[in-house]
């Protein structure tokens, strides 16, 4: 485990969280807004941490918080529905197939009103952390609206990568704080830093242009799609550099796809092609139709049909 190295943007986010604990000018509720794994939720916990030392002199708080056991904090996910019970999208492996999609559904929000109708335990006030903040339900965001209206003693931090998908009402009762994305050249020296780099990959700029790429500013997403990338079969890597044209081909790369990756190492996989495959061939069509067989695999369509089905479509339409 290596860390994210030192941006602008990070000492900026510093500081400005640093003004706000030292004037005591604690608003109650933030969004924390930016890419994918880029640290929004450690510096959250942080934050937390720091507003309660004031009034608890407790040495492990961060770490109680960090391990979701502290009285006063209050985490909320994205759940599956499993057999009618609410399952955490943490609890869940990437790998396995849901049927239902990740949401925060009505009855956590109802969970906070009743955690903030209970009388603090260590501090003057609750803290409420909500992870994937756009995946709110309209249900739930109505609801959330409701409980930012009312006076309370809670702050609440929440967390998202896609601030469009949040309904304008609550972003106005929100201070927002954004965390920038990381440049390529930041990117390309966090890749330089890592131990694990597979050695080849910095010898092949186009690979390392697609991963930085596909990565979209964000430093965990670009770790995460390294490891995925080294542990892709070398003779997928080859067949994913130009668009198919053979059928026998086509038909073997789907089922050495579906042999050797789980369905998230195939998210990334066709991710990477939309970018490799635009940039050779700037054909539009192509990129929609990868986009096809993601939506096919994430719905739960048998993974081999979705791959062969839409790349010989692929192989119909364009040459």
């Amino acid at each position: 485990m290596i860390n994210f190295i030192d941006t602008k943007s990070a000492t900026e986010i510093k500081f400005k969280i640093d003004k706000i604990i030292n004037k005591n000018v604690i608003s109650n509720a933030y969004i924390f807004y930016g890419p994918e794994n880029i640290g929004k939720k450690e510096t959250a916990l942080r934050f937390i941490a720091e507003i309660i030392k004031t009034n608890d002199s407790d040495f492990d708080t961060y770490k109680k918080i960090k391990n979701n056991n502290y009285a006063d904090f209050l985490k909320i996910e994205p759940t599956f529905i499993s057999k009618g019970s609410l399952i955490n999208q943490s609890e869940i492996s990437k790998e396995k197939n849901q049927t239902t999609k990740s949401l925060i559904r009505i009855e956590q929000i109802r969970k906070i009103k009743v955690f903030l109708g209970k009388k603090s335990i260590r501090t003057t006030k609750k803290f409420i952390l909500i992870e994937d903040a756009h995946l709110l339900n309209e249900s739930a965001s109505n609801c959330l609206l409701k409980t930012l209206e009312e006076p309370t003693n809670g702050v609440f931090i929440l967390l998202t990568s896609n601030l469009n998908l949040l309904i304008d009402t609550i972003i106005s009762r929100c201070q927002i704080i954004r965390f920038k994305p990381y440049s390529y050249e930041e990117l390309k020296q966090l890749i330089e830093q890592t131990p694990d780099k597979n050695i080849d990959l910095m010898s092949d700029n186009e690979v390392l242009e697609n991963l930085i790429f596909i990565s979209n500013g964000s430093p965990g997403k670009l770790l995460e799609y390294l490891k995925i990338w080294n542990q892709i079969p070398s003779n997928i890597k080859y067949e994913i550099k130009f668009p198919l044209k053979n059928y026998e081909n086509i038909l073997f790369l789907a089922k050495n796809i579906i042999t050797h990756l789980n369905l998230n190492e195939q998210e990334f996989l066709l991710n990477y092609m939309q970018c490799n495959w635009w940039k050779k061939t700037q054909d539009k069509k192509i990129v929609e139709t990868l986009e096809t067989i993601k939506t096919n695999i994430i719905s739960n369509i048998q993974p081999r049909t979705a791959w062969e089905v839409g790349l010989l479509k692929l192989k119909l339409e364009n040459f």
